[in-house]
């Protein structure tokens, strides 16, 4: 049976005591599996040790392991918030904010959670994004009680994925064994060593510098572009909210300038906007929360740039923000 807690997340860049879980205490487990028999005896035992405690759980993997887990868990399973990681977590950083919300709706209980975040078939782009979002699980949730258990398939995942389970995990389970990480690692390390330079892209980018006064020539230069794309009209209309969003807040936090460029994806995927300006992205939580409603501060355009879009890539440095927004044609 898996330990329904098996570590706390603790003090940054240390590991601890795997049973060193207790109430107040957030734990983040990598559960490295080998096999369908293994998965399902992990996540079920885990599933069916909060239901035994009588605390909320939610399940976010991706669909096709929906069936079989509903399956082995049987009328017990009825408890359970079931959903689909693939269309949840298609932009890695639209997840964080759906598992916050989800132990927000159960204050004052202590929150179960599995999340199976990398599937094999995930782009190098998505992949990045969701070792961000597992480095930022570790920041959003301490303190907190709750425990987010997260599937890992090892056959089917690179030895660079597995690693890097390994260092947003503060413990592993493997084999039914559970052990502190050698490998876990502050989490704004993680983070930083995502952000690798985006690559430039290919030949057919159009750009556009704008300045203060000129969002609503933003709109227009990105709709013709948009309009002669292979979008289809709803995925034009969310990606030219996107834009604008994201050009708003150069204008309201990066410097009152920027450049717009667009491209369609190599191998006729779809199509990518970037915005660049002068600014800084101070919390590294932006955009992956739901903002209040009376937010100011820029968060709740980026939570929506999340929403709309199927993947996002932030880059803060010392020269500027880059925000890269990715849609496809479906």
């Amino acid at each position: 049976m898996v330990p329904a807690r098996t570590c706390r997340a603790g003090d940054r860049g240390t590991t601890t005591d795997p049973a060193a879980g207790g109430p107040g205490g957030f734990v983040h487990p990598a559960l490295l599996y080998r096999g369908p028999e293994e998965y399902l005896t992990g996540v079920g035992d885990f599933v069916r040790a909060a239901l035994a405690a009588d605390e909320p759980v939610l399940v976010a993997v991706p669909g096709p392991r929906l069936g079989p887990l509903r399956e082995v868990l049987g009328s017990g399973g009825a408890g359970v918030e079931f959903t689909d990681m693939a269309r949840l977590g298609r932009n890695p950083g639209r997840i964080l904010a759906a598992l916050r919300e989800f132990a927000e709706r159960h204050e004052g209980r202590a929150a179960r959670i599995v999340g199976e975040p990398v599937w094999a078939g995930r782009t190098p782009a998505e992949v990045r994004e969701a070792v961000r979002h597992e480095a930022l699980v570790n920041t959003a949730f301490a303190g907190r009680d709750a425990t987010v258990l997260c599937a890992y398939e090892v056959a089917a995942l690179s030895p660079g994925v597995l690693a890097d389970a390994r260092r947003t995990h503060p413990a592993l389970i493997e084999g039914g064994r559970v052990r502190p990480s050698p490998g876990y690692t502050d989490p704004s390390v993680v983070g930083g060593d995502c952000d690798t330079p985006l690559p430039e892209p290919g030949p057919g980018a159009v750009g556009l510098d704008y300045a203060r006064g000129d969002l609503a020539r933003v709109r227009e230069f990105a709709g013709a572009w948009a309009g002669a794309s292979s979008l289809a009209a709803g995925r034009r209309g969310d990606l030219l909210l996107a834009v604008a969003e994201a050009a708003a807040n150069s204008l309201a936090h990066g410097g009152g300038r920027g450049t717009l460029r667009l491209w369609r994806a190599p191998g006729g995927g779809g199509v990518v906007a970037e915005i660049r300006d002068g600014g800084r992205l101070a919390d590294p939580l932006a955009g992956r929360r739901r903002p209040p409603l009376a937010s100011t501060d820029g968060g709740r355009g980026l939570w929506m740039i999340h929403q709309l879009c199927d993947l996002v890539e932030v880059r803060s440095t010392s020269s500027g923000l880059t925000v890269r927004l990715h849609m496809a044609d479906v």
